[in-house]
């Protein structure tokens, strides 16, 4: 019964910690641009939208 304890709680001690550091390195964050203007990943800004 013990070890039935120990490996539960080992289990829920763990999982938090790993699925936190599974999406520590990448950024969600919703953006948006104004009007006419484009979401530029390189510098990370809006920038204004070129038409050719």
């Amino acid at each position: 019964m013990t070890l039935k304890i120990v490996a539960a709680t080992l289990v829920l001690v763990t999982l938090p910690a790993l699925s936190f550091a599974m999406c520590s390195d990448r950024k969600h964050q919703a953006q948006s641009c104004a009007p006419g203007t484009t979401w530029d990943a390189v510098s990370e800004s809006c920038v204004a939208q070129i038409n050719s």
